[in-house]
Parts: structure tokens; sequence; C-alpha cells
């Protein structure tokens, strides 16, 4: 499978009279995004622009998406829920590299999170670095949190492919190129390389812990191989309400940094050979079923190592480490990438299962870390979720506007694809 991506680099989103992209800028058209995003389950439908540097906070936040859209090629973008459920990761797809779309308003569970513009909690979240078009959108009265949270997946969805398809005509500033090969050439072209595969780790616990495969509830697959230019295409959605620190939004889904990196190494000192995605189980029986099927995928690929990330914690470093010791007495050495909750002193386990196998874990950071937010001049949302949202707790929400949280309240702070800034070093 071979995919070109195009980025048109956006600088700045505007609202006007027509939706458009022009020398950088994207300027929407309020009504006509409105008139696309008409929803009878949302009572109200709002927009706001977030730009880096605003003394501006979005909470609470519930997705951030990136616009794309496919010009050539078979499929289209965010099969199962925009397009159809037609094989993607082939042909050529624009992005708008640079604006996000961020869905907020009423909460709908106790986990969605802050992003600040400005100011030191700005350094935890890559969605102070990109132009937000967000949208505030509170659901009608007696709406289910179920509906409420499909309702406003949907809406994201909508608005970046509506945004994405203004910039069809516009000229990409710069091409990257993505080639999967099958199994077959994949062995003869890099035989003399070491065979790595990703082990892609989906939120799927239910209770509005959701993750979403070409529109199918990932709680109801059994894990399966796919290549890595699925994912740039919206293969995989979030649906999931988990700790904002370390949810995969819908952006890093597309822009996951493991299969970029893996990409960029390819053919040079490994052989990157597919993604397999694996599900996040509730019941010991189901843990037991996924990462034994994990583990023998990996065996038929005959691959010699493989990257592990997890999303979410306690009850997923459970997954996490059965996948980890099944593959490593298969004789494939794994890397694992994970965040820790090692209490606000650093001193406390650091994950709720380990093994000795576990011998090589790259860390996203502390997510029971504390920081103080200041206040802001613009809230983009409600501030008060900041006393019972995951991470805060009574009294977050100071007189003056600041907020206290542990960084588990700030979107992406300790995202454990490592995306995000944080660095380690061995002492």
């Amino acid at each position: 499978m071979k995919l070109k991506l195009g980025r048109v680099k956006i600088k700045d989103i505007q609202f006007g009279n027509v939706t458009k992209v022009e020398n950088g800028v994207l300027t929407v058209n309020k009504e006509e995004l409105l008139a696309h995003l008409a929803d009878e389950r949302l009572a109200s439908i709002e927009f706001d622009v977030a730009k880096p540097g605003d003394s501006v906070r979005i909470m609470p936040v519930k997705d951030v998406i990136e616009p794309r859209v496919k010009i050539e090629g078979n499929g289209g973008i965010f099969p199962g829920f925009i397009s159809k459920v037609d094989m993607v990761g082939e042909g050529t797809t624009l992005v708008l590299d640079g604006a996000a779309v961020v869905t907020a308003g009423k909460i709908v569970g106790f986990q969605e999170g802050i992003i600040d513009m400005s100011g030191p909690g700005a350094d935890y979240t890559p969605f102070s670095k990109t132009n937000n078009l967000v949208i505030l959108a509170n659901p009608v009265q007696g709406l289910s949190q179920y509906e409420h949270e499909a309702a406003l997946r949907k809406m994201g969805l909508k608005a970046a492919t509506f945004l994405a398809e203004a910039a069809r005509d516009t000229q990409a500033d710069f091409w990257e190129e993505y080639e999967h090969l099958n199994i077959k050439e994949n062995m003869e072209q890099f035989k003399d390389l070491p065979r790595v595969a990703y082990v892609y780790m989906l939120q799927s616990q239910g209770l509005l812990h959701d993750t979403y495969v070409y529109g199918v509830d990932a709680k109801r697959i059994l894990p399966t191989l796919m290549s890595p230019t699925e994912m740039m295409d919206g293969a995989i959605i979030s649906g999931n309400c988990v700790s904002a620190c370390d949810k995969n939004t819908t952006y890093h889904h597309l822009n996951n940094p493991i299969i970029h990196d893996l990409f960029a190494r390819h053919g040079r000192d490994i052989n990157f050979v597919g993604v397999v995605i694996t599900n996040e189980n509730v019941t010991l029986a189901d843990k037991q079923r996924s990462s034994n099927f994990t583990a023998k995928l990996c065996e038929m690929l005959a691959i010699d190592g493989a990257v592990v990330s997890e999303e979410g914690f306690g009850n997923p470093d459970t997954d996490l480490i059965m996948n980890c010791t099944k593959l490593e007495k298969k004789g494939i050495k794994t890397v694992l990438v994970t965040d820790e909750y090692a209490g606000r002193d650093g001193a406390s386990q650091s994950l709720a299962d380990a093994d000795q196998l576990a011998d090589a874990v790259v860390t996203a950071g502390n997510a029971n870390a504390v920081i103080t937010l200041p206040k802001m001049e613009k809230v983009i949302g409600i501030v008060e979720p900041a006393d019972y949202i995951a991470g805060g707790f009574a009294g977050s929400l100071a007189k003056d506007g600041s907020i206290t949280v542990e960084i588990q309240a700030i979107i992406g702070a300790t995202n454990e694809l490592g995306f995000n800034k944080m660095t380690a070093r061995e002492i």
C-alpha cells in the first residue's frame, strides 16, 4: 500500500463569508458549518477560535481532530463514520497541517480535559501549538451519556472533513510518501534487517472508554494486522473519555509518532513489517484471549522485536504486561511505551502490574504531578468541572480563576504514543 500525504500549512483560522483555504489561512463560514453539523441530539452548537499564544483556556475538551480529505484513490477519510468502509491507506490525502477541530461543551463523563493556549499548561499539550476551531456543543435535555458522546464524535468528524474539503484544490506545501509492502515483498527486499512490528493497544474497556476501527467498537474485535498507512486516513478514531493526559485523541491516531518514527527507520536499520492492533479488556479471560492472539500474530510475522504502546492506566497495565511477557517468551524483544501514576511525590508503584521481562520501558511522565494553571483572559467552555474532572479535586478552581490540578487533567500531557515534549534520562 502506498500513500501520499500533501501537507497544506495552516497559519491562521478566521471566520468569513466563504469557507476556503488561501495563503495559509483557513476561513470558515459559520452558517454553512452550522447547517452541516445540525443534529437533533444537540441543543446548541457554537464556534470559536483559539490560536497559539492566546490567553485562552478550552475546557472541558472531548476530542481533537485534524482536517484531512482524500483527493485520489479508493476509500475516503474516517471509514465507517464519514466515508464507506472501503479499505483506506492508499492514494493521495491532503492534510490541513497546523489546524485542528476541538470538540468541547457540557461534560460527558468526568475524564475530559484542559487545553491552555499559553502559560505553563501550554507546554504539556501539543494543541497549544495548533490553530484550533473550537466547537462548543450542548446536548438536549435527557440525552444519555452514550448518545451525547456519539453526537460529539460524529460532529467533530463531520466538521474536520467539511473544513478539509475546502482545500481540495489547494497546492500542498510539501509532500510525504509512505509505502507498506506485502509480507513476501517485504521479506525479500529487507531480508538482512531485523523485523519489527508495532503492537498498538486501543482503549476499549467500555463505559465511555471506547475506540473505533473502521466504525467498529474495538472491544468487539480480535487482534488483527493493519497497514500503518490506514491510520493516516482515519481508520482508527477516538470515542473515549479516558483521563485527558493519556487519551489518544483522533488527532493522535492520525499522526501516531511511533508509526512515523518506525517508517523513518524502515529500510535503514529495521524492517517495519506492520501494525498489530489489539484491544484493552476488562475481564481476565478477554485479556488472555487478546494477548494470546497478539503473540500468535507477531510470531506468524516472524518478527525480532516489537514496540508496544498502551492507552490509559490501571486495568490496561495488565494487558500491557501480558502482551510483553508472551512476546518475550517467544523470543521477541519488546519495548513498552506507557506513562506513570506514581503519586504526587513520585514514590508510589508506577504501574498496576509488572514483570521482570518488562525490562525496556519508555515513560511519558508521571500523571500525578501537580501544576497550577494561571487565570486566562478568556475561557471557551466552562471552568466549573475543574473540581471533579480526573486530575482535579475539590478546591482545584480558585477564586482568582487559576486552577491547580494534576497534569492528568491536561489533554495529551503524558500521551503514551510519546506525542509530547517530555523526555527522560537514565541516572
